[in-house]
């Protein structure tokens, strides 16, 4: 059973998303293993987006992670890091399909209600960043 990191950005955490986000995900067969709400400090940020510092859009992505709080969740399934990039849909809400979450509850491009890892190495990264073993129930 594969693992994946999903963040509720505080776009989706502020629209009220949260419940309905994760209730499409286990609708669609996914096993919640492990959750959290916190807000993301810079340090946390610059290790999550370690491969996007520096880069011109770095601040603003900082600064809207760190702006209110988000929900960190495990999720586990076959093929769960395809699936619930699917799920959640194109990055910018404007090319998603109908049905996914960024074309339900994203704002923007750059507030797009979730994040989620895109390859086992970064969830094996991700996961760790945000929840040591004894939280994850699987």
């Amino acid at each position: 059973m594969e693992k994946t990191l999903v963040l509720v950005k505080p776009d989706a955490f502020k629209g009220r998303h949260t419940g309905d986000i994760i209730k499409i995900y286990e609708d669609a067969g996914l096993r919640l293993l492990a959750v959290r709400m916190m807000k993301m400090t810079k340090e946390v940020a610059a290790k999550h987006y370690e491969e996007h510092i520096g880069r011109p859009y770095y601040a603003e992505l900082e600064s809207f992670m760190t702006s209110g709080p988000i929900v960190a969740m495990v999720l586990a399934g076959d093929n769960a890091i395809a699936k619930v990039r699917e799920i959640n849909g194109k990055t910018d809400p404007k090319e998603a399909a109908e049905g996914t979450i960024r074309k339900l509850y994203a704002a923007s491009k750059g507030e797009n209600a979730v994040h989620a890892s895109d390859s086992p190495e970064s969830a094996a990264r991700e996961i760790h960043i945000f929840f040591n073993e004894s939280e994850i129930f699987d």
